[in-house]
Order: structure tokens, then C-alpha cells, then sequence
């Protein structure tokens, strides 16, 4: 059953890269620019979505917070230093010459340990930052995967439908010609004629379907080139601590709980140093007095007006650990699912390409047996379908296996 999994690259890029067959005429017709890109990988795919994506801008807003954390913690002061300055005199009342003209300097310290909580949270803001952007590329992978498989879904879809109507209008010439010659009845020309619209109906809907595939991969990705080759060999991780999605979770907890030491060590207020200067004369008959004066203020109390403040941060955080927990339950749920559905493909391919042959063999008889007078269309019909659908199935299996060994990487966190 796993000698599936030796399916040659021959057969792969075949299914991948009829895609880029637009030249074929159509009956709905269609502006199609997709095209092959030799030069375009998977991973150069993802990327170029990436910098297009909407959230990317969020990953350079992360980047300046966490800078702006870091020049904060770097700072000797815990706040803007601060000047102020006075000046009085009686020249509007008694006019004697009192004067007095007094400066001050302002500057606000850390609490104890304070810029360490400080610089350990623009620490771990940088590392959330890291692995932010790596979640956010994976989130990118996803879709992209998904958008390419589509599309080479419902072109295999498409490439067969437009087989079998090829088919149905040669076995219509086929009837035609033996109709004029008295062979068949025209009975069975409206019934091939009727065949062969629902053929054309049925191409119509594969067509539409392609082009929507289409259109939903340019919205995402922004771009109307393709890769040659997409397929992916899949992954020997068995678990999922390690997804990348987890692992940006994680140093957001690590980051939330900074933030709330953070939060913590600000106390009641930060402890304020106070550096004056002051010249006074009581008259004009006085000489200037000089002097300097220092002061500290240092608050205490207060935990009622910080405790709000700690429990928003503590809502924070429980609400990041529990999305982590149900990511984890999601991801091993995912794992398990995409395993039994790899199974599963293996050996539905096997019985569909089994099935394929024996239908192309029954086809064959049919068609002969028709040919013969040994059967009338409407048996003949009935056959060719079941051996377009056999053809069909096969190749929607290939496709599909190739789809689902790229959701397991995608599962276990693997980037393209």
C-alpha cells in the first residue's frame, strides 16, 4: 500500500503543472493570468504573501513597542526629569525691594528592582517578537498550502471534464454518422445529443469552479505566478510542543508575566528627588541670600489604587494560557485526524487506481460490444460514465494525498 508514496515526479508535476495550460478554448470565456514560475518556490511563495498579508503590520508595530521597552529600561531615570521656576517681588504693593527667585529640579527614581522588571520585559518582548513573526509565517503557510491544492484540485476537475465532453462529442459524430446511414435509430441521437449538453453543462461548472479556485489563490497571495512544483515530502515529527504557534504563545505568557512584575514593582509611586535654588533679599537696603536645598518624597500605602491595575494583568495572562490550552488540545486532535486521513488516502488510492483499470477495460468491452450491436447506447452511457468517474477519483486521490501531506506538515508545525 505505501508504494504509493514512490509515485515518480514525473506524475506530480503533471498534475501541478496543467495548471498552466490557458491556451485550451473554453465555452465560458475568461480573463486567466495565472501562470507558471520556474523561479518561484513554496517557501519564496509564502514569503511574498507574507509581506502583502494585512497582520504583517502588526509584527512591525510589535517591533516598535518592543524598542521603545527597551529604551525605557535603559533609562537612569524612571521618568522625564522635570524644571520648574519662581519668582516674587512687592513692586506692585510695598515696593521696598523684597525679591525672591527660586528654581527646582525634578527627578524620579526607580523602585527597587523596578528597571530590572523593566528590562526584563523588553527582553522578553524581543523574543515574543521572534517567534510572532514565525507564527504569523506558518498562519500564512496555511492558507497558502490550502489556496494551491484548491486550485489543483479543481483544475484535475476541470482537465477531466473537459476529457470526457471530447469524448461524448467523437461518439456523437460517431451516432451521427451511423443515424444517416440507417444503422441507429435517431432515438439514439437525442440521447447522445442529450448526453453531450450535460457534458458541456457539466464543463461549464468544472470551469467556473477553477476560475473561483483561481481568484480566491490571487486575493491571498497577491500575485498571478504559480510555482512549478509545490508538493512536499512529509514530515518525521510526531508531536506538536514544538509548533511554532505554541511556541509564540508561550513567550507571551513569559512576556505577560513580566508585565506584571512590571506592574508590581511601580508600588505606590515612584520616589522623587527634589534639587533647589533659591536667592532672597528682604529690601533693597539687604544683600542677596543665596541657597540650595535637596528633598526627597518617597509614597507608601496605596496597594487598593495598584490592585486593579495587577488583575487586569492577571486576566491577561489566564486568557493566554488558556488559549495555549485549547491550541494544544486543537493541535493533537489535528495530528491524530491527518494521520488516520493519510492512512486512509493510501489505500483509497490503491482501490481507486485498482478501480480505473477494470473501468477502462469495461469501456473497452462497451464500446466494442456497441460497435457490434451487442449493446444499445444507453448501457454504453452508462459505462463511459463510470469509467470517467473512475479516472476522475483516481486522479482527485493523487492530488488529495499529495494535499493532505501537506496539511500534516502544516499540523506539526513545519514551515514550507
Amino acid at each position: 500500500m505505501y508504494g504509493i508514496r514512490r509515485i515518480s515526479s514525473f506524475l506530480v508535476l503533471l498534475f501541478i503543472s496543467v495548471l498552466a495550460i490557458a491556451a485550451e478554448e473554453r465555452l465560458v470565456q475568461h480573463d486567466d493570468p495565472i501562470k507558471i514560475n520556474p523561479q518561484l518556490t513554496l517557501s519564496k511563495l509564502v514569503d511574498l504573501t507574507l509581506q502583502k498579508y494585512p497582520d504583517h503590520a502588526l509584527t512591525q508595530a510589535l517591533a516598535i513597542e518592543a524598542k521603545a521597552l527597551q529604551q525605557r529600561g535603559n533609562q537612569w531615570l524612571s521618568a522625564s526629569p522635570q524644571i520648574s521656576f519662581r519668582y516674587q517681588d512687592d513692586i506692585v504693593v510695598d515696593n521696598t525691594g523684597l525679591r525672591e527667585i527660586e528654581s527646582e529640579l525634578t527627578l524620579p527614581l526607580w523602585n527597587w528592582g523596578q528597571r530590572t522588571a523593566g528590562q526584563k520585559l523588553a527582553t522578553q518582548a524581543n523574543a515574543s517578537l521572534d517567534k510572532q513573526q514565525a507564527a504569523l509565517r506558518l498562519q500564512v503557510a496555511a492558507l497558502v498550502r490550502e489556496a494551491l491544492w484548491d486550485m489543483a484540485l479543481e483544475d484535475i476537475r476541470y482537465q477531466q471534464a473537459d476529457a470526457i465532453l471530447k469524448t461524448s462529442a467523437q461518439l456523437l459524430e460517431k451516432i451521427k454518422r451511423r443515424v444517416e446511414l440507417g444503422d441507429l435509430p435517431r432515438f439514439d441521437l437525442l440521447l447522445a445529443q442529450g448526453d453531450d449538453l450535460e457534458k458541456q453543462s457539466q464543463l461549464v461548472q468544472a470551469e467556473a469552479e477553477m476560475m473561483h479556485a483561481r481568484e480566491r489563490y490571487y486575493n491571498l497571495t497577491q500575485t498571478f505566478d504559480l510555482p512549478v512544483n509545490y508538493s512536499e515530502i512529509q514530515s518525521n515529527i510526531q508531536v506538536v510542543d514544538n509548533h511554532p504557534v505554541l511556541q509564540a504563545l508561550n513567550t507571551l505568557i513569559e512576556r505577560e508575566k513580566s508585565n506584571l512584575e512590571w506592574v508590581k514593582a511601580k508600588g505606590s509611586g515612584q520616589p522623587v528627588i527634589t534639587l533647589g535654588g533659591k536667592s532672597e533679599r528682604g529690601s533693597r537696603a539687604n544683600n542677596d541670600i543665596e541657597s540650595i536645598s535637596m528633598a526627597i518624597s518617597i509614597p507608601f500605602g496605596g496597594t487598593a489604587h495598584l490592585a486593579p491595575q495587577i488583575a487586569t494583568v492577571n486576566i491577561g495572562l489566564s486568557k493566554i494560557i488558556a488559549q495555549r490550552g485549547h491550541l494544544y488540545r486543537k493541535l493533537k486532535g489535528d495530528l491524530h485526524e491527518i494521520k488516520h486521513q493519510l492512512e486512509v488516502n493510501h489505500t483509497e488510492l490503491e482501490l481507486a487506481m485498482k478501480l480505473e483499470k477494470i473501468a477502462q477495460a469495461h469501456l473497452e468491452m462497451a464500446q466494442f460490444g456497441f460497435a457490434e450491436g451487442e449493446i444499445n447506447l444507453l448501457d454504453l452511457l452508462k459505462i463511459q460514465t463510470k469509467s470517467h468517474n473512475a479516472k476522475r477519483h483516481a486522479k482527485e486521490h493523487q492530488v488529495m494525498l499529495q494535499r493532505n501531506i501537506s496539511l500534516y506538515n502544516q499540523v506539526v508545525g513545519v514551515q514550507p
